[in-house]
């Protein structure tokens, strides 16, 4: 796993032992940066189920200002640590130990840009729509990035959010949200 454009490009992400953390894969990634790559500039990011930082690292990597990676594994975070570390980006991160509730409610700002990718088949993500709804996380032009499995089919309105595109990449599905207008 690298990352694919920008000031780090190229660099190799340290990885997990096992099958526990289920990394972003590159065709993926490339894919949602492409849908995004106009919100990135100075974008204010939470990566909330970081697992190795894939996605905060490659939004910062792209011009994204800042990112907060939120993870509830001490070992994920350990590893995101690592990666920050070796993409020279401790000062436009801010990494945060607990689960997604915890993290979304304890950043202290606004984010343009959310990545939601939690362990697939769970069910987590709407929960996940509530909680930066309760919290008001979603700046006001801000986009909620959720990657989940095809089989969780996510409604065109979550949380009073609403689905502006979704693309399918074989068993993987990007929906990315926004507020109602």
């Amino acid at each position: 796993m690298r990352i694919v454009a920008g000031d780090f490009k190229g660099r190799r992400l340290f990885m997990p032992e096992g099958k526990d953390v289920r990394p972003t894969t590159e065709k993926v990634k490339e894919a949602i940066f492409s849908m995004i790559q106009f919100d990135l500039e100075d974008a204010v990011c939470m990566d909330v189920f970081a697992g190795i930082g894939n996605l905060g690292l490659e939004a910062l990597s792209r011009g994204a200002g800042h990112c907060y990676f939120c993870d509830a594994s001490r070992q994920s975070l350990e590893l995101v640590r690592k990666n920050v570390e070796m993409c020279k980006a401790e000062e436009y991160s801010t990494l945060m130990l607990g689960d997604y509730s915890k993290t979304i409610a304890s950043v202290g700002e606004q984010a343009d840009i959310i990545f939601l990718d939690p362990p697939y088949r769970m069910g987590l993500m709407p929960d996940c729509f509530a909680k930066i709804r309760e919290h008001n996380r979603l700046a006001e032009d801000g986009i909620i990035v959720a990657e989940h499995g095809e089989r969780e089919i996510l409604d065109d309105e979550l949380s009073g959010f609403v689905k502006i595109k979704e693309k399918k990449y074989g068993s993987i599905v990007v929906s990315i949200y926004g507020h109602n207008a």
